[in-house]
């Protein structure tokens, strides 16, 4: 069973289980997460955006050992909104599982309906900006991380967007990723 940084085995009730929902985002059932993207079921999810006081944003470089894609550079922080929790509880566990930045001063900026574009998934989109904590990746989600300006980022998705996971690209197409 995954456990989080403190030792604890994360949802102890249903691991790993999140809500199927229908398209008006109502619970429907309470499935296991691998079986929701098998049957490409509609679940939520979170993205969090997380940015340094000089306005660069994070991305992190998932790990070699995550199921989708490995070693690709992603958005700040992410993940699933497990059965009994919120979305805005759910954006601060991500950003302590996998970065090590404790706090609760996130911001809703915007949400997604379950699309094929989406992976299903009912996606909220949180920011938290002027990081002042040095990020501490955890090596099981995380393999390294960097702070990446607006032209940085643009040369990254022009140039190498095979190396890059579809959710921060969808985001960068939204106009999400800066002001």
């Amino acid at each position: 069973m995954p456990r989080s940084r403190s030792g604890k085995i994360k949802n102890e009730i249903l691991p790993q289980s999140v809500e199927v929902v229908d398209s008006q985002n109502r619970p429907l059932a309470v499935v296991n997460v691998l079986e929701a993207h098998r049957q490409s079921l509609m679940h939520r999810s979170v993205i969090v955006l997380a940015y340094s006081p000089e306005g660069k944003i994070y991305l992190q470089k998932r790990s070699q050992n995550k199921k989708l894609y490995p070693g690709r550079w992603d958005v700040s922080a992410s993940g699933h909104v497990f059965f009994g929790q919120s979305f805005e509880k759910t954006a601060i566990n991500e950003l302590w599982n996998e970065l090590g930045i404790k706090t609760d001063k996130i911001t809703e900026i915007a949400k997604f309906e379950a699309s094929p574009s989406t992976g299903n998934e009912f996606i909220k989109v949180f920011i938290h900006e002027k990081m002042t904590t040095i990020p501490n990746p955890n090596p099981e989600e995380v393999e390294s991380g960097y702070f990446y300006s607006k032209s940085e980022l643009n040369w990254l998705i022009s140039e190498f967007r095979e190396l890059l996971a579809p959710a921060l690209v969808f985001l960068n197409d939204q106009g999400l990723l800066f002001k």
